[in-house]
This record gives structure tokens, sequence and C-alpha cells, in this order.
């Protein structure tokens, strides 16, 4: 099973303060190690010339019959049994070794077959190495700590940068266009600009132009409804005066498909502009979607028979009515259109789902969701746009899915 480490570990501080740790301790490592090394070699260098110094005056002493310094003599106890062994050999030769819990510097020279050395106390220098030692790991500490301290300040400052750029693109995303982060470094052409900067810059600039597009979009779509619905008025008070017959037949049900085409474009304008209000009110579930089944047209040789409501579980909502109606109308047309039959809305609490046995969703609104002017099949692709942006407006989740064994699956939850 894999092992998967918590969520706090992927953030940038946390990398960043590892890596800072890291790196810290390297360079801290690596420095006392050379620091180290080269006081010790200085340090035994000291105390092996001052041995061998006193070394020479025992052997001059040695050599003229007289008597021998302090701490000299001829194979004196304690003497490491290696340095003897080197002096009997006939070389000199020196060494570091403890002698009664005392550190000493020996030094050896062969004597007629024997050895002569002497010792220095090493103690000292032995401290001076501990006490150098404990002040690398102490400043080594303390330099870990204080850079530690200065790389997240540093760090946390980029992060909340970056945090303050995420969640201003996340509002984006939720459609408030009005979004901006506004970082200070963007504003003043002079100062240097760094990668934090540049991004925050560049969502701005996304946002203003995605702005300025949809608002071009939405005046158009609205200005495009508003002046088509004059003409067509008239279109239909004329075509109500035709002689009845099948040509006029078909001129009614084009006009009435440019109004619905119409009205559907203004309420999408409305949507986009969230001018509408949204006015509650408790409904029971069941007979909201019953009389939804019932008023829905499917178009020639269809009617709401066509569609089963299966309950499971009713509840009261609290919801705009004609909203949810108009979200659950355009979900069952949507099914008798461009799917096959049967159409089964389902009631289970808060969630209705729309199922028809066709050919499924197309793959782009299974990813990306519906879009204007883009369908599957015959018709203008607004309906579903329309149940989305109403879902949106009374805080429902409209999903769209494959149904288990074919078919379409739209899946309404209600808050």
């Amino acid at each position: 099973m894999r092992r998967v480490l918590p969520a706090w570990t992927a953030s940038l501080t946390w990398k960043s303060v590892c890596f800072i740790v890291v790196m810290c301790c390297s360079l801290a490592a690596v420095l006392g190690v050379l620091v180290h090394a080269e006081v010790t070699r200085q340090t035994v260098a000291t105390a092996r010339d001052k041995a061998l110094g006193k070394l020479h005056d025992a052997s001059r002493a040695y050599e003229a019959g007289e008597a021998l310094p302090p701490d000299s003599g001829i194979d004196p106890p304690g003497l490491p049994e290696g340095l003897r062994a080197l002096a009997v050999s006939g070389q000199r030769g020196t060494v570091v070794a403890e002698y009664r819990g005392q550190p000493l510097m020996w030094a050896a020279a062969p004597a007629d077959g024997r050895a002569l050395a002497t010792a220095v106390d090493y103690g000292q220098s032995a401290r001076t190495i501990r006490g150098l030692d404990n002040a690398i790991i102490g400043s080594s500490v303390l330099a870990i700590g204080g850079t530690l301290l200065v790389g997240a300040f540093a760090v946390r400052r980029v992060t909340r940068r970056l945090h303050q750029t995420a969640t201003v693109a996340r509002r984006i995303t939720q459609g408030d266009l009005d979004a901006r982060v506004g970082d200070p470094r963007t504003r003043d052409a002079a100062r240097h600009q760094d990668e934090v900067s540049t991004v925050a810059g560049a969502l701005d600039t996304m946002a203003g132009t995605l702005q300025r597009k949809l608002q071009s979009e939405q005046r158009f779509t609205a200005d495009v409804a508003h002046e088509l619905r004059t003409p067509l008025t008239g279109l239909q008070a004329a075509s109500e005066l035709l002689p009845e017959g099948r040509p006029t037949e078909l001129v009614r049900e084009r006009v009435r498909t440019m109004r619905q085409l119409t009205e559907d474009l203004l309420e999408i304008s409305r949507l986009d502009a969230g001018s509408g209000v949204v006015e509650t009110d408790l409904h029971q579930l069941e007979r909201l979607v019953r009389r939804v089944v019932r008023g829905v047209g499917t178009g020639a040789g269809a009617g709401p028979l066509d569609t089963e409501v299966v309950v499971v579980r009713d509840v009261h909502v609290e919801t705009d009515r004609r909203r949810l109606e108009r979200v659950l109308g355009n979900l069952v047309a949507n099914a008798h259109k461009h799917g096959r039959g049967p159409v089964v809305v389902t009631v289970d609490g808060p969630v209705v789902t729309v199922r028809d046995h066709g050919d499924g969703y197309p793959e782009y609104l299974l990813t990306q969701g519906p879009q204007r002017f883009r369908s599957g099949g015959k018709g203008h692709g607004l309906g579903l746009t329309i149940a989305v942006g109403q879902a949106e407006a009374i805080g429902a989740r409209l999903e769209f899915r494959r149904a288990e064994g074919g078919g379409a699956l739209a899946v309404l939850t209600l808050p």
C-alpha cells in the first residue's frame, strides 16, 4: 500500500524550509569538519614539536651520561607498545595516548636497543579541540536557526502573494470578474518585477480582457434579443391573419420557435448580468415535479405521459419555484428532444434526476458543461445553458453524467 504524505508537506513553505535546513546543515557540517581538521592538525603539530624538542634534550643528556629531564626515561611505564617497537627498531616517532586517564603526547627514540621516551601533557590541547567543536556546533545551530527564520519569513511573503493570486483566480472562476490582485509592483513601471508580480499582472490583464469580452457578448445578446422582439411580435400577429393550411402552420411554428429563441436569449442575458431576483418559498418537491412534467410539450406525437415520475422520498424545499420549474422543464424537454424514451424523473429527497435512454450527452458537455449555440443534435443549445444558470441562481448543483446501461443522466441537487 502506497504511503500518502500529509497535505501540508506539499506546500511551497514546507519544501523551502526543508531545503534551507538541509543546505544549512550541509554547509555547517562541511565547514565544521574543515575547521576541526585544520585546528586539530595545528594543535597536534604544536604538541609534537614540543615533545620532539623535549626528546632531543633527553637524547643529548642520555648521550652525555647526564640525568634525564623530568617525564623522560628508558622504557617508561605507559609507553604505547607500538611506539616502543618503533623506537627499538631504530626510528623516532610520536603518538597521542592516554596514561592513567590523562592524554599525553609521547615521543620516543632508540637508545642502545631500548626506547628513550618522553611525554608532554596533551590535556589542554584536547580540551581546546573539544571547546572548538562545541563552539562550531553552537554557532552552526544559531546560524541555522537564524537563517531558517529569515528564510521562512521571506518564503511566507512570497507564498502569501501566491495565495492571494490563487484566491483571485478562484473568484474569477466563480464569476467575480471584478476581482483583481492589484500587486503594487505592477502599478509602477519603474519598479523591477519579480516572478510573482509578473503572474499577478498577467492574471489581472487576463481578467480585464475576459471581462470586456463577456460584457460585450452580454450586451450583444441583450441587444439582439430586444431588437428581435418587436418584429417577431408583429410577425406572430400577422401569421394569425393567414388562411388556415399547412403553410400557415409551418410559418406559425417557425415564429413560435423564433420567439422562444428570443426569450431564451433575454433570459441568458439576465443570468449573465445577475439582474434577476430570487424569490424563495417552501414547496413540496413531488407536486412541483409533476406539474413541470404535465406542462412540458415535447413535440408532435409525444406528450407528458412519455415521462415517468418516480418518488423515492418526497421533501419540502425552500426555493424559487419559477426558476426551479425552468430548470426541470428544460432538462425534461432536452431528454425528449435529444434522447429516447422512456424519460424517467426521480425524486429522492433534495436530489432530482432526469434520465433518458438515448445515446447520452456529448463528450464536450460532460467535460466542459453546456455551451450556448452548440448542441449535439438539432436545437440551439440554450436550454441546458439556461438550466445551469438558473440552478446556480437558486444555489443548486446540476451535474451531467452517463447513465449506467446507457443514456443521459442529469442530477440536480437542491440546497
